[in-house]
């Protein structure tokens, strides 16, 4: 079979690939961490790039067109593009006390192993303190944006690749970090990671299969304390990998690690906690007796399946609102859009129910038949691009390259499907526990898009029942937090494996209630009666 030499820009590496191998395939072999949100299956339209051939230029799918001779392609540069990482969350004070013997003489890292990004922590083996953050997108972003595309890659190909460009990362943090506060990777004596339960498996190698075949269940529950040498992490020549405890086959370490940072099992009030990612993970109760359940809702408000939707990297739309009856955006770093991140999607979501420019199903109104003030002024934003009705949020401007940026049908069926299944989870969670939605006294919201998302704009579109709106705090990266702790103490490690081992966890696939609360839950009826 014959070689190609394929050049790419503007990072300018050149490499040999073989005849019919994908664009994306060559861009993973370059080592340039391609974004493929729908992991090579050519729906999301995210991985387009630029092929140059004799004086002319053809934009392309990456991972639907195959090498067929030489190539210089322009990929684009998103060197600037740096993902806004939530590092900071709720954290509980404890005394130092480190499970691996010796890591009280030297270093500790916490790590936070999210599928979008991942943050680590530099802390003190001697008194806890931390020292450095640092985080970088999650690198396995290349074959996929969420779980499942990710476990299908490895099914359906080698999946030593996944599990090194992770390790690789978790290298490269740790040498950033022992660059930043002057110490070294061998004074590092205790690693602890935190994730969800199909990124614990890629990292260890793990097949995926057992969680995306019935009955979802991991390989591996357990918390465990393995040798960092033996998982090709460099830090001391005998140190450990302390890997937090799974709780079922979507709720994962990373529930577990926030569950420890709130002390859950010892709480009081009846309390729910979401944690929405490209997952989102549900967890209600106190300290009698705790549910959870994990949903399929993360991928629109990541920025997968939404047309113009993106990450919240510069260019983002991350917020809409109203004012003088006109639609106002904040956007991320810049003075014009280039797409839409999840926190704005929301807005913009509560903002065309709100002054009625989608009906209960989130069909869109005509034009004429708006009601609202609001709506007359912004009438004009009501188009149709290729027979079908949008929302323009951005005009494009050819003169200064200023984007298009709007809201199709689409769009609003992928966020319906997102918030009826968080809608529906919280309700088949209420049920169990035989309690009414109004009988929750606290709702903690974990991880960076619940951060960053107005939380009345979540309850606007029943995302999060209207009724528990007054009662919703965030509590930033407490998975992040959660590992430090048992970085810090190994009681704290002991107590979070024998709290998972009291929680129910509530496959929703197999409830026969689940799919008919969900149907319910995709009308936006309930949001604007309240």
């Amino acid at each position: 079979m014959r070689s190609y030499r394929i050049r790419f820009l503007p990072a300018n590496k050149t490499i040999e690939v073989t005849e019919g191998t994908t664009i994306l395939k060559a861009e993973q072999m370059a080592g340039l961490k391609p974004d493929a949100p729908c992991g090579g299956r050519g729906i999301c339209g995210k991985c387009n790039v630029t092929i140059r051939r004799n004086y002319e230029s053809t934009v392309v799918s990456a991972c639907q067109t195959r090498i067929e001779g030489d190539m210089v392609i322009e990929t684009g540069d998103r060197s600037d593009d740096k993902v806004h990482v939530l590092t900071s969350g709720e954290y509980r004070a404890v005394t130092v006390n480190p499970a691996v013997k010796d890591a009280s003489q030297g270093w500790l890292m916490a790590f936070d192993i999210g599928t979008t990004t991942i943050a680590g922590y530099l802390l003190s083996g001697k008194d806890g303190h931390q020292c450095d953050v640092v985080s970088m997108m999650n690198p396995q972003f290349q074959f996929g944006a969420d779980v499942i595309a990710r476990a299908n890659y490895v099914l359906e190909n080698d999946g030593v690749r996944m599990q090194e460009v992770v390790q690789e990362a978790l290298n490269e943090l740790i040498e950033e970090t022992c660059k930043n506060t002057g110490i070294s990777p061998t004074d590092i004596r205790l690693v602890s990671i935190a994730g969800n339960t199909c990124m614990h498996h890629l990292f260890l190698g793990i097949s995926p299969r057992s969680l995306v075949v019935a009955p979802y269940v991991p390989k591996i529950k357990d918390g465990m304390i393995l040798n960092a040498s033996d998982l090709k992490i460099n830090i001391h020549p005998d140190g450990k990998v302390m890997m937090l405890p799974n709780i079922a086959g979507f709720v994962g370490a990373d529930t577990a690690a926030c569950m420890l940072a709130v002390n859950f099992g010892k709480r009081k009030p009846m309390t729910l906690m979401i944690d929405i990612g490209t997952n989102g993970e549900l967890v209600l109760g106190n300290e009698d007796r705790i549910v959870t359940c994990s949903t399929a809702a993360g991928p629109a408000f990541e920025g997968a399946r939404i047309s113009c939707g993106m990450r919240g990297t510069k260019g983002a739309v991350s917020h809409v609102y109203e004012q003088n009856l006109k639609m106002n955006m904040e956007i991320i770093d810049s003075q014009t859009a280039v797409g839409i991140c999840g926190s704005g999607l929301i807005d913009i979501m509560a903002f065309l129910i709100q002054y009625e420019f989608i009906d209960s199903s989130g069909a869109f109104q005509k034009p004429n038949e708006l009601v609202t003030a609001v709506g007359k002024k912004n009438n004009w934003r009501l188009q149709k691009r290729e027979g079908k009705p949008v929302f323009l949020l951005q005009e494009k401007d050819e003169k200064t390259d200023q984007k298009e940026i709007l809201i199709t049908q689409k769009d609003i069926r992928e966020v319906q499907l997102a918030k009826g299944a968080i809608a529906a989870g919280i309700q088949m969670l209420c049920r169990n526990l035989e309690i009414e939605i109004r009988q929750i006294d606290q709702v903690l919201l974990a991880g960076a898009f619940g951060n960053y998302m107005n939380t009345k704009s979540a309850c606007t579109i029943g995302l999060i029942p209207y009724e528990l709106k007054d009662k919703i705090r965030g509590i930033g990266n407490a998975a992040g937090e959660g590992a430090k702790l048992a970085a810090v103490n190994g009681n704290m490690f002991q107590e979070i494996c024998g709290l998972v081992k009291r929680v129910d966890a509530i496959e929703l696939a197999t409830e026969p209630a689940f799919q008919d609360l969900f149907i319910d839950e995709l009308e936006f009826a309930r949001a604007i009666e309240t």
